[in-house]
C-alpha cells in the first residue's frame, strides 16, 4: 500500500472549494427552510406549554389564595367557637354557683324551719310535762299530807291551797333549773 502522503496527502481530506460552496448553499437553504416552515412551528408548541405551564401556575396561586382564604375562614371559626365555648363554660359556672347558693339558702331556710319546729315541739312536750307533773305532784302532796296531817285536809279549799303553793315553789325551782 502506498502511503497517503505520496498520493497527494492530506489535501485528499480537505473538499474542494466548490465543494464547499455547494454545501453551503444548500445549507443556507435547508436553514431558511427550516426556519420558514419548522420553525413557527416549533415556537407554537413551545408558546402553547408555556402558556399551559403559566395557566397552571396561575391556577395553582389561585388554589394556594383558595386554601389560604379556607383556611383564615377555619381559623376564624374555631376562635370564635373557642371564645363561644369559653363563654358557656363561665355561664354555665355562674348558673352553678347560682344554683348552689339557692340551694344552700333553702337548706339554711328549712334547717332554720326544722329547728324552730323542733323547739316549739319540745316547748310544748315540757309544758305537757309541767302540767302534768303538777297534776301528779299535787295528788302525791295531797295524798302525802293526808297521810301526814290526818283529815286536816280533807277539806277542798284547803288542798287547793296547799296545791298551788307546792306548785309554785316547784315552778320556781323548775325555772331556776333550766335557767342553770
Amino acid at each position: 500500500m502506498e502511503p497517503i502522503a505520496a498520493n497527494g496527502g492530506v489535501s485528499l481530506f480537505i473538499p474542494k472549494t466548490y465543494d464547499i460552496f455547494w454545501s453551503l448553499v444548500i445549507l443556507i437553504i435547508l436553514a431558511l427552510f427550516f426556519y420558514k416552515y419548522f420553525m413557527p412551528k416549533f415556537q407554537a408548541i413551545f408558546d402553547e406549554r408555556a402558556a399551559k405551564i403559566q395557566g397552571g401556575i396561575e391556577k395553582a396561586k389561585k388554589a394556594q389564595e383558595a386554601a389560604d382564604q379556607a383556611k383564615k375562614t377555619y381559623e376564624d371559626q374555631l376562635n370564635q367557637a373557642r371564645v363561644e365555648a369559653s363563654k358557656i363554660r363561665d355561664d354555665a359556672r355562674a348558673e352553678a354557683s347560682h344554683i348552689v347558693a339557692d340551694a344552700r339558702t333553702r337548706a339554711e331556710g328549712e334547717a332554720q324551719q326544722i329547728t324552730a319546729n323542733a323547739e316549739r315541739s319540745i316547748q310544748s312536750q315540757r309544758q305537757q310535762a309541767l302540767v302534768s307533773l303538777k297534776g301528779e305532784v299535787g295528788t302525791l302532796a295531797t295524798a302525802l299530807a293526808g297521810k301526814i296531817l290526818g283529815s286536816q285536809l280533807q277539806d277542798s279549799a284547803v288542798q287547793s291551797s296547799m296545791i298551788d303553793s307546792i306548785l309554785d315553789e316547784a315552778g320556781k325551782t323548775g325555772s331556776d333549773a333550766t335557767k342553770a
